[in-house]
């Protein structure tokens, strides 16, 4: 039997120490927080987005940085083994628009109580409020780590480390880069970090007059100069700083290095639906049906009763001007606006918001196989802590689980 330290009590921490259990060893699982999984509390809205149910290949495609080193991964523990896995511990789940998987219950707290009871299960020994100081290398080989309890400097021996510290996002659970702290000791390279799955702000000031208008089934582009950088079809918010909700947070971690060079531009389609032409003709009919109401009146179905005045304003049609006496172009103008309502995006909002943390350990010095560290024997690296992030979606939890599953079954 062989003794693991598992560090950090997340969503790859817990998964990692419970198939490490599994796997026969005496297992400790040490967490700085005083309880566990306390960033899974806050996933999904509070209703904790599993995984996806989508084809194992698009779980790669949906995986920005580093997809091919997911191969192992992935395929160990894939994205049916871990509705098998939840389903197998009482949590029943259910299957949402995009195939995302959520618990039945709608609630984060039932996946994080289910995990601590199989830890307790597995009989894994898990101290909270404890904070691992360093790791203790001896010769080329992880021995153990040193920990601070009740005020105590005190050093814990093991056969092997599994470090699943998160990264940056979300501070108050905890993420405080102590994951990469101890790899860059190491002598593990730490890639650029940053926010990701994160609001963005923008220059224009009806953002503030949009504040909390939420739009479905809208497209994003966003393009630099000339050059598109993404695009995507979904759900959106507006806040009294910019934007955010799904489409635009995976929209944040695709063109984030870009926004840090430079501001870019955000173009929403409101009526992807229909093609420019049948846009037209749609808004031709309006305006036949209201041809002697004033333009402002005459556009109630087409918009959120908020967005209509930012966009007679930005029509350049007087709001007071008869249907009737609008002109083709400006018309054909009014349905581009449509098609195209833009604004500046100038810069992605900070960790406190940011769902996951972009860079992380490089996955270079890391086996893919194993999640075993390429510099230090015995050492593993399981989460966020590495660097790897994905789209919106449950993908994020699912490189959670399949990477702290395979640190777990390799650490023996």
């Amino acid at each position: 039997m062989s003794k693991i330290i598992v560090v950090g009590g997340g969503a790859a921490g817990m998964m990692a120490a419970i198939f490490a259990a599994r796997n026969g060893n005496q297992v400790h699982l040490i967490e700085k927080n005083n309880k566990l999984g306390k960033k899974i509390y806050i996933t999904g809205k509070g209703r904790c987005n599993i995984t996806n149910a989508a084809d194992i290949e698009d779980l790669f495609s949906a995986v920005i940085s580093n997809p091919k080193f997911m191969y192992s991964s992935f395929y160990s523990f894939t994205n049916d083994q871990v509705i098998d896995f939840f389903e197998n511990l009482g949590v029943k789940t259910k299957i949402e628009r995009g195939g995302r998987v959520f618990p039945e219950s709608d609630h984060s707290s039932d996946v994080i109580g289910a995990l601590h009871r199989e830890l307790n299960r597995q009989n894994v020994k898990i101290s909270l409020a404890t904070e691992v100081k360093q790791l203790m290398i001896d010769q080329g080989n992880v021995v153990g780590v040193e920990i601070q309890d009740a005020g105590k400097s005190l050093k814990e021996y093991a056969d092997a480390v599994i470090v699943a510290t998160g990264g940056l996002s979300y501070p108050t659970t905890g993420s405080t880069g102590d994951g990469y702290r101890f790899a860059k000791k190491c002598g593990h390279h730490i890639t650029d970090l940053s926010p990701a799955l994160v609001p963005m702000e923008v220059k224009e000031w009806y953002a503030k007059e949009l504040m909390g208008l939420s739009l479905r089934n809208i497209q994003v582009t966003v393009t630099q100069g000339k050059k598109k950088l993404f695009q995507d079809f979904g759900e959106m918010l507006f806040t009294h700083y910019g934007v955010t909700g799904p489409v635009i947070l995976s929209t944040s971690s695709v063109i984030g290095n870009a926004l840090k060079k430079q501001e870019l531009t955000l173009h929403i389609d409101l009526k992807p639906a229909l093609s420019f032409e049948q846009l037209d003709k749609r808004v031709l009919r309006d305006f036949e049906s209201n041809h002697n109401k004033q333009f402002k009146n005459a556009i109630e179905g087409l918009f959120p009763s908020k967005l209509r005045p930012i966009m007679i304003e930005r029509s350049n049609i007087p709001e007071t001007k008869k249907v009737n006496e609008i002109t083709k172009e400006e018309r054909l103008n009014f349905v581009n606006l449509i098609k195209d309502f833009t604004m500046t995006l100038t810069a992605l909002r900070g960790y406190n918001e940011a769902i996951i943390t972009k860079g992380g350990i490089s996955v270079k010095e890391i086996d893919p196989g194993t999640m075993e560290s390429k510099l230090v024997n015995h050492l593993y690296f399981a989460g966020e802590v590495l660097d790897l992030d994905a789209v919106t979606g449950g993908y994020n939890l699912q490189i959670a689980w399949s990477t702290g599953y395979l640190a777990g079954i390799n650490a023996s």
